[in-house]
């Protein structure tokens, strides 16, 4: 059986530009599971956990999480992480669809995961939004 550190690294590769895989990525989580996008007060259960990958992907295709600091104990997973990439497809927000600017993004972030059982039970995730909207303005 995976570590729970093991768990979230496939995961975060599940969801990079240059191996995106939905079904991986989805295959993570527990049937309860979710992910909560926290900046933009956005949840995603099921099938539509994908959409947390294939947005990034979809609006950013070389994107990738370079990942600083990892901290595991008592099946909670903590990751310092920057995401990066660049804005060549359309990026669906709450205010609207922003079309591709070729800028590059470097967004701090910090997930937070709570795992049971070998799966994700939650995933929060604590992006810098403001960041991201200033440097793609």
């Amino acid at each position: 059986m995976q570590n729970d550190l093991e768990i979230i690294r496939e995961l975060y590769n599940a969801a990079e530009g240059k191996t995106l895989d939905l079904n991986r990525f989805v295959s993570f989580f527990s049937d309860e599971g979710y992910v909560l996008n926290v900046p933009a007060e956005m949840e995603f259960r099921g099938k539509n956990i994908a959409m947390v990958a294939s947005g990034m992907a979809a609006a950013f295709p070389d994107v990738h999480r370079e990942i600083f600091s990892t901290y595991a104990m008592n099946g909670i997973v903590v990751v310092e992480l920057a995401i990066r990439g660049t804005h060549t497809g359309e990026l669906v927000t709450l205010e609207g669809t922003l079309a591709p600017t070729g800028k590059t993004i470097d967004v701090p972030c910090c997930d937070v995961f709570h795992i049971e059982n070998g799966k994700i039970v939650s995933f929060h995730c604590y992006n810098a939004a403001s960041i991201m909207q200033q440097q793609l303005s």
